[in-house]
C-alpha cells in the first residue's frame, strides 16, 4: 500500500485485532490491511445517527446537495489512480480496468447531482372548481446498501449518489472482501463537505446479521442490494415484515448471439469485452454463447485466437487482462462446471488450465449442448462456453431458458432481426453489436429473477423518492 500517494484514503485501516478484517491481495495472498469488524450495537448506532443527519440534509436544497456532490465527483477523479490502484490490489481486476470503474462510479455522482435539481412534481387539473391538486416528491428517509465485491466503488456510488441527491441518508455494508475501496471513495465525500454521520460505511464479517439488522429496522425506509438470487431472496422475505421499498439487482445468465449475417470480427471484439473483463466476475458479463450453424467454426476460430492471447497476472503488471478470481471458491466452482461440461461431451477450444494461485486460464469450450450445468448456472469466472443453433425460433426458446433476465447480447446486420430479437429477449438490458452497455444515463436492471427496481438515469432517483398527493380545498 506504499505505492497510495494520498494516505488519507487509508484512514480506515486500523490494527490486527482478534475482530478485525483483514483485507487480502487475491493476486499474492498478501494482506493488505485490517478494516474493523463492527457489532451489531455498533451498526444499529451508524444507523440511527444516519436518521438523525438525515433530517438536516434534507432541509438543504436540491442545488446545495448538488454542489456537495460534485465536489465529491471532483475528488474521486483527482484521485483517480491511488483509488485505482488499491482496487486492483484488493480485489484483483487489472489496472486499467480499475481506472475504469473508478470514472464510472464517479459518473453516477456527477449524474445525480445534477438529476437531483429535477425531481418535479406536478399541477393535476381538478375535477372540482373549489380544489387545487398537486405533488411532491420527498426523500424516502435512511437508506441501507448491501454491495458486492466485484465492483466495490460502482456499487456504492451507484447507490449512494441518487439516494444523497434526494435528500436521504445511506449507510452502507460493502463485502468483507474488498472494504476499502469503499471506505477510501467515501473518505473523499467527506472532504467534499458531505456530513460523516450522513454517508456511513458499515464492515462486518456477519453478513447475515446486518441483513437481518437492515431489513427489520423501524429507521430505514429503503434497502438496495447487489448480490445473488438466493440472498436477495432472503432479504426481500425480511423486509417484507416492516413493508420496506427495496430494489434487488441479482443474478445473470447472459446469452451472448451471433447470428449468420454478424461482423464476426466486431462480434469477437465484443465477446472478449463482455466475457472476460474482471475475469468473468460481473453479473451482465456474457455467460453462454449461441452461434448460427454457418459461421460457428469462423467464430471459434477467431475468439479462441483472441482469448489464447489475453495475458494472465498480477493487475499492476502492464498488459494483463486477466487478474485472479476472487477466492479459493470461485476458482473451484469454475473447475468443477468445467469438469462436468467436458464429462458430458464438451471439448477445451484452448484455456481450461489452473495457472497457480488464484489464476485460471481464460478458456472457450465448443461441443456444448444447453442442458449442460455451465450453460444453466451462473459461471462468475473466465469461461466462455458456445453452443450451437439452427434458427431463431429455437434460439429465443434456449436464450429464455433462465430464471435470469439480466443482460442480453447479440450481433446482426438485420434491422428487421435486430428489432425482432431485442423484442423477444425476456432481458431488462440488450445489447445489440456491444458488448459493453453499463452507463449512467440508461437504466441498469433486470427482469424475472434477476431482480426489481431501475439504478441510474432518471429511474435511479425515483427509487428513493416518495410521491406526495397535496389537496387543496375551498379554494
Amino acid at each position: 500500500m506504499e505505492q497510495i500517494k494520498n494516505r488519507s484514503l487509508l484512514s480506515a485501516m486500523c490494527e490486527n485485532t482478534n475482530s478485525a478484517i483483514a483485507v487480502d491481495n487475491p493476486a499474492t495472498g498478501d494482506i493488505l490491511g485490517y478494516v474493523p469488524n463492527h457489532s451489531k450495537q455498533e451498526i444499529e448506532s451508524a444507523v440511527s445517527k444516519a436518521a438523525e443527519a438525515q433530517k438536516v440534509w434534507a432541509k438543504q436544497t436540491a442545488k446545495q446537495r448538488s454542489e456537495i456532490l460534485l465536489r465529491w465527483f471532483n475528488l474521486l477523479m483527482e484521485n483517480q489512480e491511488d483509488l485505482a490502484r488499491i482496487m486492483t490490489l484488493e480485489q484483483g481486476k487489472p489496472l486499467a480496468e480499475s481506472r475504469g470503474e473508478v470514472a464510472y462510479g464517479a459518473s453516477f455522482i456527477q449524474w445525480f447531482a445534477e438529476e437531483g435539481k429535477r425531481t418535479y412534481g406536478e399541477t393535476i387539473p381538478t375535477p372540482m372548481a373549489d380544489r387545487r391538486i398537486m405533488t411532491i416528491r420527498q426523500p424516502v428517509g435512511v437508506a441501507a446498501a448491501i454491495t458486492p465485491w466485484n465492483f466495490p466503488i460502482a456499487m456504492i456510488t451507484r447507490k449512494a449518489a441518487p439516494a444523497l441527491a434526494a435528500g436521504c441518508s445511506f449507510v452502507a455494508k460493502p463485502a468483507a472482501q474488498t472494504p476499502l475501496s469503499a471506505y477510501a471513495a467515501v473518505e473523499l465525500a467527506y472532504q467534499a463537505g458531505l456530513p460523516r454521520d450522513l454517508l456511513t460505511i458499515v464492515t462486518t464479517t456477519d453478513a447475515a446479521m446486518a441483513g437481518e439488522l437492515f431489513c427489520g429496522s423501524e429507521q430505514i425506509q429503503k434497502i438496495s442490494f447487489t448480490g445473488s438470487t438466493n440472498v436477495g431472496r432472503i432479504l426481500m422475505k425480511q423486509s417484507a415484515e416492516s413493508v420496506k421499498r427495496v430494489s434487488m439487482e441479482l443474478g445473470g445468465n447472459a446469452p451472448f448471439i451471433v447470428f449468420d449475417d454478424a461482423d464476426i470480427d466486431a462480434a469477437v471484439k465484443g465477446a472478449i469485452a463482455s466475457k472476460f473483463r474482471n475475469a468473468g466476475q460481473t453479473c451482465v458479463c456474457a455467460n453462454r454463447f449461441y452461434v448460427q450453424n454457418s459461421v460457428y467454426d469462423e467464430f471459434v476460430d477467431k475468439f479462441s485466437k483472441a482469448v489464447s492471447e489475453l495475458k494472465i497476472g498480477h493487475g499492476l503488471e502492464e498488459g494483463v487482462s486477466i487478474g485472479p478470481l476472487i477466492d479459493d471458491n470461485a476458482k473451484n466452482k469454475v473447475q468443477r462446471l468445467i469438469a462436468s461440461a467436458t464429462e458430458q461431451g464438451a471439448k477445451v477450444a484452448v484455456g481450461g488450465k489452473d495457472h497457480g494461485g488464484r489464476f485460471f486460464e481464460p478458456t472457450v469450450l465448443t461441443d456444448v449442448t444447453h442442458d449442460m450445468a455451465i450453460v444453466q448456472e451462473e459461471i462468475f469466472g473466465p469461461i466462455a462456453p458456445v453452443i450451437r443453433f439452427n434458427d431463431d425460433e429455437s434460439l429465443i426458446q434456449m436464450a429464455n431458458d433462465t430464471i435470469y433476465g439480466l443482460a442480453s447480447y447479440f450481433y446482426s446486420k438485420n434491422i428487421n432481426r435486430i428489432f425482432a430479437i431485442a423484442e423477444a429477449l425476456d432481458y431488462g438490458m440488450v445489447g445489440v453489436n456491444e458488448g459493453v452497455i453499463s452507463t449512467e444515463v440508461a437504466p441498469f436492471g433486470g427482469v424475472k429473477q434477476s431482480g426489481i427496481g431501475r439504478e441510474g438515469a432518471k429511474q435511479g432517483i425515483d427509487e428513493y423518492l416518495n410521491t406526495k398527493y397535496i389537496c387543496l380545498g375551498g379554494m
